[in-house]
């Protein structure tokens, strides 16, 4: 906090307004135990006047300098616009914290224009400092409570509203940035929505909330007269009418019926509220969910990520009543605030200490049976549990120290109940010793040790069970152990995982990855005390069962897994500490057809091993060194998106047949048996051997004598490759692809066990599956940040000297690198960023913390950096910087998807049926519509191109503009249909969504939907490979038809060809982006033969974006067997010329002539599908069509200008040295790059050349530049006035040599027109040169530029540099 004598910054109208208030309260001696120093008759509330931000500053502190003994006055942060956010504390002794006082808060005025809870609040506290010493009811009260009320969370939005608007007309409801505060909290379903620099409020109070550990609080509106409680909101999100149940049901019914109850009004649940007259609640309380659903609000964040239970009470039907109702609204809650503050007393509490020292120990787990939500101890080791009145059993639960429960505790209905705890420390059998800490600083909790302005480390104590420190068990009970033992079928599965999912809300959360080939779910179960979230600085762990369906003992034995953990949490020290500190993500079934098939009692067989394709699963994904053939399935592909998606670090893949645990490689180059090693070939073996050591048959390394009498695996690990070779295994894949370090697991000899055997299963794999999860906690771990504000960078790479294997960074900079013990160089890079080099060690007794903190590249200092003045963005701009990030950070973009469903109804559409369509979306949307021709087809079909845009029709050089192109191929129309619902989907959301409104707005869009009308006519349905339609009607693929040069044109351009020329030719264009078909892949220029591609980082970049937005393209996975394209491609983009080379083609038409990357993205293996399929087609598409229009914002862009203030058009942008772009009207600019630092070079004839290094993010919408020029006042490096002076003296030689010369050339003509007519001879040969030289691009146009046959226009055309 920020206390009276801290200055902060804030506003100069602010500053002076408080330095006049500063005047008044000056004069004080500031003695801290004192009475009142002005009279009672100076400080009485008349109740008849609001206070605006300056007036409730000199009131607060007014009150505060009066009461020193009982009140302190500070400011938690500030809002937007520099108002501070000011807390009055008021309990006994304000100047220190008292062990075991629990603290107490009331948050008011959250929206601005929701004003009588700001009053109220300031009226308690003047209430309680007032009656303080009079009232033996105030006095013990403040004396046993630590006191903190905020009478505006949103001073900013006061400021703005207007008194007697009821309904919140007038604005102010939100923040300065347009912001709801009450929907920009972290959700428990949906996580962070919200850039927190637009939020400063909320920021400042989640701090808060942490820092405090509150244990009671209320939130107080207006708008009806209601108490309403958690949850606010439900993970289906219904609008209204769905109940949904936090773990404290009861006990949030008896808060909020405490304050209803005192309230006359509220009490009778009919607040008769004018613009709600018939809306009732029953008794004056509501669950938030139930009423209307709120998903980031702030009671919810209080329940679930502080110790806090919070209520929120709606005070009046008027929002902003006139002054004269505020007597009125303070003599109605005066009561019912009190006696909620007063709940804070109810429950239990008490101390937790360590025996050996006494010392108290704070972070300790506080679990009552039978409810799952806990709650920590404080700074001192209190804790403050509220608990209706009732017998409970209560354990107290800390890393280290054996839990202790205390049962049978009577909780009255009077006072809290106190019941403290002492912890025994663990022993450590390995050394011999007692963990004891030295200071109240708790076990596993990171303690700093060392840091630099870059990198920070920290040693964090290991949990039990880690490969050196045995588990310990509570010695008052022994875990629980699962209570029955069987085979379960599907049905069976399903019903065990839902009904553990239903009994352990808190814990767990079901979810599937996809379906079967049979259309069975895959499901995974989520075990984590926050499991529905990833949560920054927690490792995510995976186990999966079941991937040969007739191995089944990994799939039991990980349901029995998910009971053990389940029914142990809150009472077993060791589960606890896993579920509260790991995301665990159990699959019981990779593959539940072949589990149906299977055959109990199958020893080695084979029925049921593979899916119901016939196809083995761990054969299936993609190989680092064999071409996988056989199509990738649909439980591959699912765990692959799976894998892409949530940021795993360690993972087993449970099978069956052997007794061992097997590690990466699984098979290598040559394809024979013998060791295959990875990089991390050390860790593997660690990993591996920290399960087989901790299994009782496993480690002896003789698995099954029985079956396999030769066989023996030393320490029961073996490296896969070493064993048999397996291409196409899931284990690599997933250290290749992904930062998850996986081994699979052999977990007995008998594939199909008999079910009486299974017990036995459990008791040898109890203890290795538990040590194993544990081993997700070694090694380093950390957060990559930005210096300058702290914000994690999300793709961060982190290196280790040493290993050739990088991992990255999750999306809120966090990462996790299993290293074994010793000392690593690590370093941390990021495109902008300097990179930054540390070193750490790695025990076997702890993760290692090492956290980075990158600094954005600067300019280079010897360059001349761009001049003028650089703008500041307005409040539209920043909001719409914010949307661009939000889009592409986290799950910005899959939440727009899923709020912008529209109807519709798939069909391919011939010529006649998609110029209507075209014709009716500009007739009902006219004002973002305009439907242009560009030229016509051989059988005279006209070629469309519809606009979308705020202002279509009219030229925005300002604006990026995109183009969207189909149908360049008759015969794959399927980009046609999509083009076709992109352009619906976008008309129909404009004016009802916020952010594609928003897109429309700030884009010029530009949609052809076929360029190839006659061709599409010919072609047939479910046609996949049919070439019938593929070229116009004169049987030319217009692909092969764009030629700039006149040397390398035989005839004319086809019609279809000239009017894309021309429509490329304007030069306008930021991106264009072209859908195909026949296969699965997003490819970039050139299509042509090139060594080498300018600028290939950022075209390949572009093609990234889209591959990986699309569900199936990012995995790399062609499968295209009808056209023989089959393998792995890296992450679904591919050079085109790699694809299928050839000249003349659109995309490098563009490149060249339009001065506009193209990128090609086929969308399917089959060309012309079955119309069924195209809402899946749309489907997998919508978003990665959606990220284009938002990556065409990227990038850099700018205004290029003299000093007069005059745009200068058709100046040269050169980027990185090479690729050049050219100003349009206004001297507007805009490229794309590549995230990363790129040079930027201006040049304009008469002007001094301008230089500068600038830094593209990949989340970061392009920042507006400003270039202005000086005049070159120099020619040929030498003074204007000096050349001027020259060239006047040498006119007079000039002329005599050109008489000289005319003389001499007339005598020649013969011999003149003899090299003509060679000449005329020279296209064929410059063509020849040009085919057979594949040499680079620039050579390529080298030639281009000396052909002589062009006409003048064409010569335009060509000369693009």
């Amino acid at each position: 906090m920020a206390h009276l004598g801290q200055p902060r910054s804030m506003t100069p109208t602010l500053r002076a307004s408080l330095c006049l208030l500063g005047l008044v309260f000056s004069l004080g001696d500031g003695r801290q135990h004192r009475t009142r120093s002005v009279s009672k008759e100076e400080a009485v509330e008349t109740y008849t006047k609001y206070y605006n931000y300056v007036e409730l500053t000199g009131r607060l502190l007014s009150l505060a300098h009066s009461y020193p003994h009982i009140a302190n006055l500070s400011s938690i942060g500030q809002s937007v616009e520099g108002r501070e956010l000011w807390v009055m504390r008021i309990t006994k002794d304000p100047s220190v914290d008292t062990p075991g006082t629990p603290k107490f808060k009331y948050v008011g005025n959250m929206h601005g224009d929701e004003t009588v809870s700001r009053q109220v609040l300031v009226y308690l506290v003047e209430y309680l400092l007032t009656k303080y010493g009079e009232d033996p009811r105030i006095s013990e009260l403040v004396n046993t409570t630590d006191i903190y009320i905020m009478p505006s969370m949103n001073p900013d939005g006061f400021e703005k509203s207007k008194e007697g608007d009821c309904s919140g007309d007038n604005g102010g409801r939100n923040n300065a940035k347009n912001m709801d505060l009450n929907r920009s909290f972290p959700d428990q379903y949906d996580g962070t929505t919200v850039d927190s620099r637009d939020i400063p409020e909320v920021m400042a109070v989640m701090r808060w909330i942490q820092e405090k550990k509150f244990v009671l609080s209320g939130n107080l509106h207006g708008g009806t007269v209601v108490a309403s409680y958690p949850f606010d909101d439900s993970a289906s999100h219904e609008r209204q009418g769905l109940y949904s149940q936090s773990e404290d049901d009861g006990l949030f019914r008896y808060l909020a019926l405490v304050y209803s109850h005192n309230h006359p009004l509220m009490k009778t649940g009919q607040p008769n509220c004018p613009e709600a007259m018939d809306e009732t609640f029953k008794d004056g309380i509501t669950n938030g969910a139930q009423w209307y659903d709120v998903p980031g609000g702030m009671q919810d964040y209080n329940y679930l990520y502080g110790n806090c239970l919070e209520i929120t009470m709606e005070l009046s039907c008027c929002k902003y009543p006139f002054a004269t109702e505020l007597q009125k609204e303070w003599d109605l809650n005066r009561e019912s605030l009190l006696a909620y503050m007063e709940k804070v007393h109810i429950g239990v509490h008490g101390f937790v200490k360590e025996t050996v020292s006494g010392t108290a120990l704070a972070n300790v787990s506080i679990l009552v049976a039978g409810i799952h939500h806990n709650l920590s101890t404080g700074q001192y080791g209190d804790y403050h549990r509220l608990l209706l009145p009732g017998t409970y059993n209560i354990t107290a639960v800390s890393s280290g120290y054996t839990s202790v429960t205390v049962n049978n505790v009577q909780v009255t209905d009077g006072k809290a109940s106190e019941v403290n705890f002492t912890l025994v420390p663990v022993v450590n059998e390995h050394a011999g010793s007692i963990n004891t800490p030295s200071s109240s600083i708790p076990p596993n909790i990171s303690t700093s040790i060392g840091n630099t302005s870059d990198s920070t480390k920290s040693l964090v104590e290991p949990p039990e069970g880690h490969v050196d420190i045995p588990p310990s068990s509570t010695p008052e009970q022994k875990p629980m152990q699962p209570e029955e033992f069987r085979h379960h079928n599907y049905a069976d599965m399903e019903l065990f995982l839902r009904k553990f999912s239903s009994e352990y809300p808190s814990i767990t959360y079901l979810y599937s990855i996809g379906r079967s080939v049979e259309d069975r779910e895959l499901y995974v179960m989520v075990i984590s005390d926050n499991p529905r979230v990833h949560e920054h600085g927690e490792p995510e762990f995976k186990y999966v069962g079941n991937m040969h369906g007739n191995e089944v003992v990994g799939r039991e034995l990980l349901l029995n897994l998910i009971e053990y953990l389940c029914r142990n949490y809150g009472t077993d020290n060791e589960v606890t500490h896993l579920v509260n500190n790991t995301r665990i993500h159990i699959m019981p079934s990779m593959n539940p057809d072949g589990y149906e098939v299977a055959s109990e009692g199958d020893v080695k067989g084979y029925k049921g091993r593979n899916n119901s394709h016939n196809f083995d699963l761990n054969r299936n994904f993609p190989d680092q060194f064999t071409t996988i053939k056989e199509p990738r399935q649909p439980e591959t592909i699912a765990v692959m998106n799976w894998l892409k998606s949530i940021p795993f670090v360690l993972s087993a893949n449970l099978h069956g047949g052997s007794l061992v645990v097997n590690y990466p490689f699984d098979d290598d180059r040559d394809r024979i048996t013998h060791y295959s090693q990875s990089p991390d070939d050390k860790v593997f073996q660690q990993l591996s051997k920290s399960y087989s050591e901790a299994n009782p048959l496993m480690h002896s390394g003789h698995p099954c004598v029985d079956l396999y009498p030769t066989a023996y695996f030393q320490d029961g690990i073996t490296n896969g490759a070493n064993w048999y070779n397996v291409a196409g295994g899931m284990q690599d894949w997933n250290y290749l692809n992904t930062n998850c370090f996986e081994v699979t697991i052999e977990l007995g000899c008998v594939k199909y066990p008999p079910a009486k055997d299974l017990p036995k299963y459990w008791e040898q794999n109890r203890r290795p599956l538990l040590q194993f999860v544990h081993q997700v906690h070694s090694g380093v771990k950390g957060t990559v940040s930005d210096i300058r504000d702290g914000t994690g960078i999300p793709n961060a790479t982190i290196k280790v000297d040493g290993i050739d294997h990088n991992i990255t960074t999750a999306l809120t900079g966090d990462y996790w690198r299993l290293l074994v013990p010793g000392t690593y160089y690590i370093t941390a890079f990021a495109h902008g960023y300097k990179p930054v080099m540390t070193y750490a060690t790695v025990s076997r007794h702890g993760v290692e913390l090492v956290d980075f903190r990158l600094t954005r590249v600067h300019s280079d200092p010897n360059s001349q950096s761009l001049s003028g003045p650089q703008p500041k963005l307005d409040p539209s701009e920043e909001e719409f910087h914010s949307l661009i990030k939000n889009l592409s950070l986290g799950q910005g973009l899959d939440q727009l998807v899923k709020s912008t469903s529209t109807e519709n109804s798939f069909r391919f559409r011939r010529y006649k049926d998609l110029s209507a369509f075209l014709r009716g979306l500009n007739l009902n949307f006219p004002k973002i519509t305009a439907l242009h021709s560009l030229g016509q087809s051989v059988e005279i079909r006209t070629i469309w191109a519809l606009e979308i845009s705020n202002n279509p029709g009219e030229a925005e050089p300002s604006e990026p503009k995109i183009r969207f192109v189909a149908g360049i191929h008759g015969n794959a129309p399927v980009g046609t249909e999509l083009l076709l619902e992109f352009a619906a989907f976008l008309c129909i959301n404009y004016g009802k969504n916020p952010a594609i409104t928003r897109l429309i707005n700030e884009t010029q869009i530009v949609i052809v939907p076929s360029i190839n009308p006659d061709g599409r006519e010919q072609a047939t349905e479910k046609q996949c490979t049919s070439t019938q339609g593929l070229t116009n009607v004169h049987g030319k693929d217009l692909d092969t038809d764009f030629f700039g040069n006149a040397s390398q044109r035989v005839v004319e351009p086809q019609p279809e060809t000239r009017a894309m020329m021309d429509l490329i030719l304007d030069k306008s264009y930021t991106l264009s982006v072209t859908l195909d078909g026949g296969s699965l892949v997003a490819t970039y220029p050139y299509d042509k033969p090139v060594q080498s591609v300018e600028n290939e980082g950022t075209l390949k970049y572009l093609a990234t974006v889209y591959a990986k937005n699309h569900p199936k393209m990012h995995l790399g996975d062609t499968g295209c067997s009808n056209n023989g394209q089959i393998g792995n491609i890296p992450d679904g983009v591919m050079r085109a010329a790699e694809r299928q080379s050839h000249m003349g083609s659109m995309k490098d038409f563009s490149m060249d002539f339009g001065h506009c990357p193209e990128i090609t993205v086929y969308t399917g293996c089959c060309l012309f599908p079955p119309a069924e399929q195209l809402a899946t087609l749309w489907a997998e598409n919508k978003k990665p069509l959606l990220s284009m229009l938002v990556e065409v914002h990227k990038g850099v862009r700018g205004v290029v200008r003299d000093k007069s203030g005059k745009p200068i058009v058709g100046a040269i942008i050169v980027l990185n040295g090479g690729v050049r772009v050219f100003t349009a009207e206004g001297g507007f600019f805009h490229a794309l790059l590549a995230p990363g630092n790129h040079n930027i070079e201006a040049v304009a004839d008469g002007y001094q050349q301008q230089r500068q290094e600038v830094v593209v993010s990949s989340n970061e919408a392009a920042s507006f530049i400003i270039i202005e020029f000086d005049m070159d006042n120099s020619i040929f490096g030498l003074p204007r006035e000096f050349v001027v002076a020259s060239a006047a003296s040498m006119t007079a030689l000039v002329v005599t040599a050109c008489i000289i010369w005319c003389v001499c050339a007339a005598k020649s003509n013969r011999q003149k027109d003899g090299f003509h007519r060679l000449r005329q001879h020279r296209d064929d040969y410059d063509d020849e040169i040009r085919l057979t030289s594949m040499g680079s691009k620039k050579s390529l146009l080298a030639h281009e530029f000396q052909d002589e046959s062009e006409s003048d226009e064409e010569t335009l055309y060509a000369n693009k540099i």
